[in-house]
């Protein structure tokens, strides 16, 4: 469902609405779904697999890995925190670019089984890898004074009973849609109170 508005008037100028808009690599369209974005990391990550692919016989296997995650795994890491909550089928679509990636750089099978390949490579899958950058970011928030704004945005639970295994736990809201549940106050407790108890 688009917009029926087509244009917005600013100081007395018509501006016309885009369907969606790139800021610094990451592209919002206009529900937020973030389709076209890992539509973009997905196609960029794919000409720079195939550009590994080419020279992979003149390179050794560490400068191969070296390659893809300087061009490829950072394309995935950068503000992947946007896309925690999207459907499946978007993630799908990062991993199998993953796999690919993978498969190039230990020059392995095309249809080679692939996790056994990611744990050689030391690559996390690529819902761990935003499972993790939303929990380092949520970390980050309650321990040091970056990302300060951010800080006000989650609380933690409040017990009846003072116990250790939970003290650190985030109070999660209660919300009704899915599209509430992507939102930062939501999503970094829901990551957060999922992580293992150390102690």
């Amino acid at each position: 469902m688009t917009s029926s508005v087509s244009s917005v008037s600013v100081a007395g100028v018509d501006l016309p609405v885009a369907d969606d808009i790139k800021v610094p690599r990451v592209v919002l369209d206009q529900r937020l779904s973030f389709h076209k974005h890992v539509s973009a990391v997905a196609r960029s990550c794919n000409y720079h697999a195939q550009a590994i692919r080419h020279i992979r016989h003149l390179l050794t296997t560490e400068l191969a890995q070296t390659l893809a995650c300087s061009l490829i795994l950072c394309m995935f890491d950068y503000c992947n925190a946007v896309i925690h909550g999207t459907p499946s089928y978007s993630i799908k679509k990062l991993q199998r670019v993953q796999n690919n990636a993978a498969r190039i750089v230990l020059e392995a099978p095309r249809r080679s089984h692939v996790s056994p390949l990611l744990r050689t490579l030391h690559w996390l899958p690529v819902q761990h890898r935003i499972d993790y950058k939303m929990a380092l970011l949520t970390f980050k928030v309650r321990s040091t004074s970056i990302s300060s704004y951010l800080r006000f945005l989650i609380q933690d639970r409040e017990h009846g009973h003072n116990l250790r295994s939970t003290t650190t736990a985030l109070r999660q809201p209660f919300t009704t849609t899915t599209f509430a549940k992507r939102a930062f106050p939501c999503s970094a407790p829901a990551v957060w109170n999922s992580l293992p108890k150390l102690f």
